[in-house]
């Protein structure tokens, strides 16, 4: 199997914090963000990684992500296509024409890759995408029946969930992404409406970077797990 990775995002609300670099490249606890997908992808057995960067950017990526362990390969929009069509695009750039990883690159997820290859396969169907519960800012108050207070939760998850930015495609829903676009308008939903489309539950760490807040919150988890680190 190979991997994409979308590392299209400007970091336009990141603003300074980003330091001129591409999203996918700022770094958290100095190390770019995509490195610790490169690095992930590659502990699951995956020897060559796309990067669908902007036109320009390639030297940039392979050299900032060079030497982690997979082959990297950045693969220049030549103008700004969408999540979907970035996918299509780089997948022209596959040696092999089998199911492939693709992944946000703006993320932090300890999702086990493996188990998610193993929950597509078992289902069968034409595309898997990790979920995980949607965290909340706000602290939520408990209470009984009668209105009494009952305790406080300050770190609570909704009873929801959301695509967390991870997924496993199989050839024909590659060839069903849009060439500009996002998949979760156009591809996703056509292959739901179908039964075709899968979720593997994800319980563990999902961090998203696009602010400067967030940034600080993967920085200091990072720091505090050292296991990232390796």
């Amino acid at each position: 199997m190979e991997a994409i990775i979308l590392a299209g995002g400007k970091a336009e609300r990141l603003g300074d914090a980003a330091r001129g670099r591409p999203k996918a490249l700022v770094e958290v606890a100095g190390k770019p963000l995509a490195a610790y997908q490169v690095a992930q992808l590659g502990g699951a057995g995956i020897e060559r990684v796309l990067i669908a960067c902007a036109a320009g950017q390639e030297e940039l990526f392979e050299r900032e992500l060079d030497g982690i362990g997979p082959e990297i390969v950045a693969v220049g929009e030549p103008e700004p296509l969408g999540r979907g069509g970035g996918a299509r695009f780089a997948a022209q750039a596959r040696q092999e024409d089998g199911r492939i990883y693709v992944l946000n690159g703006d993320e932090l997820i300890d999702v086990d890759l493996k188990a998610l290859l193993e929950s597509h396969l078992g289902h069968g169907g034409a595309a898997t995408i990790v979920v995980a519960r949607l965290p909340t800012g706000f602290g939520v108050v408990e209470m009984s029946d009668d209105d009494r207070v009952t305790g406080f939760d300050e770190s609570p998850k909704l009873p929801f969930w959301a695509h967390a930015g991870v997924h496993v495609l199989e050839p024909d829903a590659i060839e069903r992404l849009p060439e500009k676009g996002d998949h979760e308008r156009t591809t996703f939903p056509e292959l739901a409406a179908e039964g075709r489309l899968f979720a593997h539950r994800h319980e563990g760490v999902w961090l998203t970077v696009n602010t400067p807040k967030d940034l600080r919150v993967a920085d200091d988890h990072v720091r505090a797990n050292p296991a990232w680190l390796r």
